[in-house]
């Protein structure tokens, strides 16, 4: 028996969920759909074949609250697809740190002319990245001559989902791609499947994605990474007023004799040390408490 207090569907934005609906064999065609639907490519992608993330050197410790999909499909174009559920400091450092993986994957033994396959790095961000201050949801990135604006080289691709962004209703929806963002949004609302997506691949993900439809073992999983997934924003949300309320108090204090403006930047940092020495004591695992503070492994380890 589905447990009712944990909906209809799964959540996409668990590691369980996006693995689910994206990163599963069965799931292959679902995943082919996205990414036709994504990107600007003249030959449309076929087949995908799932690759060993952890043969790049991207272990789960040193991967800190991202899921990756790394696959490559028939013409060896190579993509790795990333959910990032909160706002991380140099995020976008670290999507070309792990797309120079595959670069380096590509180098052939003996003679090799250098020639590469393309790369993409897709990220889908529940979060908006600083560097784009606009409202536009989706970003694509390449290398580009900064004074023609002319693109040097293509073979290197960034891909921003920015869903935080992305307030389009059914109504307004313009594209496939936008379906599935409507419904990678909408999941966990959902009762049914809406009658719209009758007919249309994602009807295969609404299957997927349907509690009722698991096996014991996938919904004991995913139960897993729902309270991992919850406590996570819990952290986040609980870490963050606190700093904020105590941090500004402080600040206000300090101001008095050092400026406000000043002495309020002080009195946040001073706290968020505090919550980071506090959640540390409460065993809470090390990603959250830099997502939740800001402050690196290495100042986190030195508390």
């Amino acid at each position: 028996m589905t447990d009712k207090s944990l909906g209809t569907f799964i959540n996409p934005f668990t590691d369980f969920g996006f693995k689910k609906i994206f990163g599963s064999e069965e799931s292959k065609p679902l995943l082919i759909s996205f990414l036709n639907d994504l990107l600007p490519i003249k030959h449309k992608i076929v087949s995908l074949e799932f690759k060993n993330i952890e043969k790049l050197g991207m272990l789960e410790e040193d991967r800190r609250a991202i899921f990756d999909i790394y696959c490559r499909d028939e013409k060896n174009q190579e993509f790795i697809v990333e959910l990032q559920r909160a706002k991380q400091e140099h995020f976008q450092d670290r999507a070309t740190y792990y797309a120079s993986f595959l670069i380096q994957d590509q180098a052939k033994k003996g003679k090799w002319d250098f020639e590469l396959t393309p790369i993409y790095f897709i990220g889908i961000l529940d979060f908006s990245l600083a560097s784009f201050p606009d409202e536009r949801y989706l970003h694509f990135g390449q290398i580009t001559d900064i004074y023609s604006k002319e693109v040097m080289f293509k073979k290197l691709n960034f891909i921003y989902i920015e869903m935080a962004k992305f307030k389009k209703q059914e109504s307004e929806l313009a594209n496939h791609l936008e379906w599935w963002l409507y419904f990678l949004r909408e999941l966990v609302t959902f009762d049914d499947m809406p009658r719209e997506f009758q007919g249309d691949i994602i009807e295969e993900a609404f299957a997927l994605a349907k509690l009722a439809n698991m096996s014991y073992e996938d919904r004991h999983a995913y139960e897993l990474s729902l309270k991992y997934y919850r406590d996570f924003i819990n952290v986040l949300d609980t870490a963050k007023q606190e700093g904020i309320e105590i941090g500004l108090e402080k600040g206000i204090e300090i101001g008095i004799e050092q400026g406000v403006k000043k002495g309020i930047e002080q009195g946040i940092e001073q706290e968020r040390i505090k919550v980071a020495i506090a959640l540390k004591k409460n065993n809470v695992p090390l990603e959250l408490i830099m997502v939740a503070t800001g402050l690196t492994h290495e100042e986190i380890e030195r508390l």
